[in-house]
């Protein structure tokens, strides 16, 4: 695998003129799949403070969702895909709640430290952007405390801004609904237009051997067969609603999918499925 480059990350105004843009499917990815080379579940094995009395074990090795986020006595509700994950060396690898995101983390005897993180530049709807810019901001800027209770994990700076998260246990393919996030082809990912983001999601249903879900405008259920790594799907069945042209498009995309076998890979609470001719989708599992 080639290695991964660093793009720099935007500052607030340059968030704000970024175009949805379609990246290479190997830069979305690497980060996450770095942390399944790991131990998903469970403590590191390292020991030290790092304040409020938590350990280093209690918080390394386990992958974090985010809760949400309080800055200044405001607090916002993070996006579902946003997580922390933290390696027994100081590896931290993560999503805002758009972008992936690298960093490293410093155990102090005060508390936890993060270097300047490297991530992905795709642009998302206006909502998770503007808590990527906080969160961003508040990991590189602080300094924090850490305090682990049943499952959860607080991290809190100086100045009482906080950050929420709890131990994020890995998906299952089988009922749990999956929120489609992007569009592939062939390396490149795309993230969805907006006007289609949190619409389209899928369930399997291993019982019925069927697939359900939206498309983003219209409801749409066929025959899943799973074999090994593979999917083999029936002729869909949808509703026949008329929407925007965006979620028309985004529509025309998703069938796609739905013509023969796919081949599945779940990285914890991702997934995507990927047709013979390498177009596809990617999903996060919905808290």
């Amino acid at each position: 695998m080639e290695p991964p480059t660093d793009p720099t990350r935007p500052t607030g105004m340059d968030m704000q003129r970024l175009t949805r843009t379609a990246l290479p499917l190997t830069a979305l990815t690497l980060l996450p799949l770095l942390a399944a080379c790991g131990t998903e579940s469970g403590s590191g094995s390292g020991s030290g403070s790092v304040g409020s009395g938590t350990t280093k074990a209690s918080v390394t090795g386990v992958r974090w969702a985010v809760d949400s986020l309080t800055v200044d006595g405001k607090t916002a509700q993070a996006p579902g895909g946003a997580y922390l994950k933290i390696a027994d060396d100081g590896e931290v690898n993560g999503n805002y709640g758009c972008n992936t995101f690298g960093s490293t983390a410093a155990f102090e005897d005060d508390g936890i430290d993060f270097e300047a993180a490297r991530s992905t530049e795709m642009a998302c709807g206006d909502a998770p952007m503007k808590f990527e810019e906080s969160f961003a901001r508040a990991l590189d800027a602080e300094k924090f405390t850490a305090e682990t209770t049943d499952g959860g994990l607080t991290l809190t700076t100086a100045d009482g801004d906080t950050v929420k998260l709890s131990e994020e246990k890995p998906a299952e393919l089988y009922a749990t609904k999956w929120r489609v996030d992007s569009l592939l082809d062939h390396d490149v990912a795309s993230s969805l237009p907006e006007a289609a983001e949190g619409k389209a999601w899928f369930t399997l249903d291993k019982k019925a051997g069927t697939v359900n879900g939206s498309l983003g405008c219209n409801e749409v259920s066929a025959r899943a067969t799973v074999s090994d790594d593979k999917i083999t799907l029936g002729n869909p069945r949808t509703t026949r609603k008329m929407c925007s042209d965006s979620l028309m498009a985004t529509e025309r995309a998703l069938l796609e999918v739905f013509k023969g076998t796919v081949e599945y890979r779940i990285d914890h609470r991702s997934i995507t499925l990927t047709s013979e001719n390498n177009v596809g989708i990617g999903a996060v599992a919905d808290k």
